[in-house]
């Protein structure tokens, strides 16, 4: 098929869990998308390798938390050779040339954006649907990336016409919050292991 509207979910996926699934499902209603993949990082440069669960075990996860006809589970990196988003991107566009593609990312990414490699060039390469998150959504509307593009963004009301859209192009999307966090969940786990083994 070809003329698809993707969204691209990256991350660690470290594990995936039902905030991941809320905010695909999420974006595939509010941004009309076709389908939205799911981008299991062989390994994030700006984390540690120390925690990390092995690959193998991270994309399983992923793939059982997904559930979803129009939700996919993808290895592409790990085929392409690539480690930064940036370089993602411009690989799938030469290799998907008929589809249009919206990276999609939570408001705590946005804040911490800029320290991603080649960062502005990601923001002229697709159109960026930011999803809010507790706690974080004030700060990533206040921080570098959303001050540089501000002029670029689009009220959430027009999010369906994201993906067509010329890049810089970008929506932050006020939606029901899910409280489920890689973090909190990888905590528990460690406290569970803990008491198992007192």
């Amino acid at each position: 098929m070809s003329g698809l509207r993707i969204g691209l979910l990256g991350g660690s996926f470290n594990p995936a869990h039902e905030g991941h699934r809320h905010i695909s499902l999420v974006a595939l209603q509010r941004l009309q998308l076709d389908v939205v993949w799911w981008l299991v990082s062989p390994q994030n440069p700006l984390k540690s390798v120390e925690g990390m669960a092995a690959f193998s075990e991270r994309l399983k996860g992923a793939e059982d938390v997904a559930r979803h006809p129009q939700i996919k589970v993808s290895d592409i990196e790990a085929k392409l050779g690539t480690r930064y988003t940036v370089d993602t991107l411009v690989a799938l566009q030469r290799r998907h040339r008929q589809d249009k593609f919206v990276w999609i990312m939570g408001a705590d990414n946005l804040i911490q954006l800029p320290r991603w490699r080649r960062w502005t060039r990601i923001f002229e390469t697709v159109p960026i649907a930011v999803l809010a998150r507790p706690a974080y959504s004030s700060r990533a509307l206040s921080g570098a990336a959303a001050y540089r593009y501000r002029k670029r963004r689009l009220p959430d009301r027009s999010a369906g016409l994201l993906a067509n859209r010329m890049t810089p192009s970008w929506v932050f999307l006020h939606t029901p919050l899910h409280p489920a966090s890689a973090t909190q969940i990888r905590a528990q786990r460690l406290t569970v292991s803990r008491d198992v083994t007192m």
